[in-house]
């Protein structure tokens, strides 16, 4: 079976491999402000798929529940729907549904042919070293099956040397989703909080097989870099041919 991954806008994607269908942070409120502690955060794009129209989604990788950028209210009805959804601690105590994992905690999921993966929870940081207590925990995931693509779902990550041991962990990851668009709120001397176009073309040398689909590179003001920054990053590491982009509502074969 094809394996594919459609771009909805935002850090949402669907991804479709072999009868497992996993959705990553659900967003699908309309544009306008959404108030964040000390400030707020402004949406410019809606979600290219309404939520209506998904599929049953066997999966949901959430990042963390704290942020409307990466968990709206839209995107919480979904949850709720959801066969499993995996994320930390923290989103466990928020909304009780979701599977605890700790970094390199594993747990297993069901496709709706029967078939098994492994989703593993993985390292991630949503800014500079030291950020935690402010921007929260995260969380990235690896999804494996015999047979099937692996597949690294970065989470809102900001730490490219954390690659090094997922990469170390997983050796053959075949697509990695890559929350990108350097994401910026003034915090930390207005420091990305998610990977900037060279950390993205950077991680992608420490994942040497992986095809690159960014997300999270539109839709938000506060993404402060776009998908022709990724272009030019990529190009300029030697690393065009493993970079896919999608428009918003594109889906694309694997």
């Amino acid at each position: 079976m094809a394996t594919s991954i459609t771009l909805v806008g935002g850090p949402t994607a669907l991804i479709e491999v072999d009868g497992l269908t996993v959705l990553t942070d659900p967003t699908f409120d309309a544009p306008g402000e959404y108030p964040i502690p000390g400030g707020v955060l402004v949406k410019t794009a809606g979600p290219a798929i309404a939520a209506a129209d998904l599929p049953a989604i066997d999966l949901v990788t959430l990042s963390h529940a704290h942020h409307p950028d990466n968990l709206d209210v839209s995107g919480a009805e979904v949850v709720a729907t959801a066969a499993k959804v995996v994320g930390t601690p923290m989103a466990q105590s928020q909304i009780a549904s979701v599977t605890a994992l700790e970094p390199w905690a594993s747990t297993k999921v069901s496709a709706s042919n029967g078939r098994e993966f492994v989703v593993t929870a993985v390292p991630a940081r949503h800014g500079p070293v030291g950020c935690e207590e402010i921007t929260g925990d995260v969380s990235g995931f690896v999804l494996e099956s015999a047979g099937s693509p692996t597949i690294y779902v970065s989470g809102d990550n900001a730490a490219v040397e954390l690659v090094d041991l997922i990469a170390e962990r997983f050796p053959a990851i075949d697509i990695a989703v890559l929350f990108t668009g350097a994401a910026r709120v003034g915090l930390f001397d207005n420091a990305p909080l998610t990977l900037t176009a060279d950390m993205a073309a950077e991680v992608a040398g420490k994942l040497p097989q992986a095809k690159v689909f960014p997300v999270h590179s539109e839709g938000w003001a506060h993404f402060s870099e776009d998908r022709a920054l990724l272009e030019g990053a990529f190009a300029r590491a030697g690393l065009s041919a493993r970079l896919v982009l999608a428009q918003p509502g594109e889906r694309v074969l694997f």
